[in-house]
């Protein structure tokens, strides 16, 4: 059923097996059949005999149940799930604010990217220079333990690209339910941008950003860095 298949992926992700051909393994796994509510956990019954032995279904299945759009996932018969991303976006969101009781006084919002090593031939593959692999720059933006947003990018852009965009996403959305709670953005160097700090200051947005160093800068510093070690 689309439920099961469902179950599957979503469990194998929470796993940490995030590649659909980790299931031609783990469609053997009768754990992962029980957690996705299988009752024949061998898969002994299964009607083909071919599929004996595999109680959960194929990366091959998987596949073709992804990767539909809201306008055919109805009628299609394979590709059945179709993604909300604006939904998804403020769920993420609405996860965090609902975990207080009440607003806080003051939050910190702290974005970073990271690279997302490929290994094949995957679209949009990019060798990155800083870390000498072909990979994605995915976004993340986080407050405390709570993910507010992951934005897969490929890796030749700069590390703050889509940052405003989805600053004024976030803010927006948290201020609907907390218009006095104190917003500060925390990143390194590579968000140390004019656009970004403009956007912060327009909107009552604290700020703190790495600089990224040179010789004059090292030199200027020199006292507050010593006294800060």
């Amino acid at each position: 059923s689309v439920r099961d298949l469902v179950a599957q992926r979503v469990y194998g992700l929470a796993l940490g097996y995030e590649d659909l051909n980790d299931h031609d393994d783990l469609r053997k796994d009768s754990t992962l059949a029980l957690l996705v509510g299988k009752r024949d956990l061998t898969g002994e019954r299964r009607v083909r005999e071919q599929d004996r032995g595999n109680p959960l279904a194929a990366s091959s299945t998987l596949n073709r149940l992804e990767l539909g759009t809201p306008e055919s996932a109805s009628s299609d018969r394979y590709k059945r799930i179709a993604a909300d991303s604006e939904a998804l976006d403020r769920l993420l969101v609405d996860l965090f604010l609902e975990s207080y009781r009440k607003p806080p006084r003051k939050i910190w919002l702290d974005l970073d990217a990271t690279d997302d090593p490929l290994h094949g031939q995957q679209e949009g593959r990019f060798f990155h220079g800083y870390y000498r692999c072909y990979c994605y720059l995915p976004l993340y933006i986080f407050s405390g333990e709570h993910l507010l947003c992951a934005r897969l990018r490929t890796a030749d852009k700069d590390a703050s690209s889509g940052s405003v965009d989805e600053l004024q996403r976030i803010v927006g959305q948290i201020r609907a339910r907390w218009p006095k709670t104190r917003i500060i953005i925390r990143a390194d160097a590579g968000f140390c941008r004019d656009a970004i700090m403009a956007w912060c200051e327009t909107n009552d947005v604290g700020y703190v950003l790495g600089l990224a160093r040179n010789k004059r800068l090292q030199q200027a510093l020199g006292k507050e860095m010593e006294a800060a070690r």
